[in-house]
């Protein structure tokens, strides 16, 4: 059963990511959402990330301004990480896009848009499909809609 890890550095990150949950909810992909700061509470991410190859098979990040935490989870596991960067008031969320997308060799991210939490969950399903066929014909069935408006 394919399963997807929602990590978000705060509460009020939570409509944003809560949207990637409901795009993978209408694939039939169970989830579950934690909050975690990687500079508030890292103990708690490392924890998170060092125990994730078990339960999920991706993992999805949201985090705004300096967004480290998509970042710490990359470098603590060897699943497929997905960041999210998540638009602030300051810097309209270009700050949390560069820190994601600017991630040192070795450690990479895959990266969506500013609140770009559907794509996140579509590439989510698109990365699981090469482990589970069932999701091959969802995704094109969800691309001939697309087509289809």
């Amino acid at each position: 059963m394919p399963k997807v890890g929602i990590i978000t550095g705060s509460k009020s990150d939570l409509p944003v990511v809560e949207r990637a949950q409901a795009t993978l909810k209408d694939f039939g992909i169970e989830s579950d959402i934690t909050v975690a700061s990687a500079h508030r509470t890292p103990k708690k991410v490392e924890e998170y990330a060092s125990s994730a190859e078990g339960k999920y098979d991706v993992i999805i990040a949201a985090a705004g301004m300096a967004a480290a935490l998509p970042g710490c989870v990359a470098a603590q596991t060897i699943l497929p990480v997905i960041g999210i960067p998540v638009h602030s008031k300051a810097l309209s969320g270009h700050d949390a896009l560069f820190a994601i997308v600017q991630m040192p060799s070795g450690v990479p991210v895959a990266t969506v848009a500013i609140d770009g939490a559907k794509n996140a969950a579509i590439l989510a399903v698109q990365i699981m499909a090469l482990k589970y066929p069932e999701l091959k014909e969802k995704l094109k069935a969800y691309k001939k809609k697309l087509q289809e408006g």
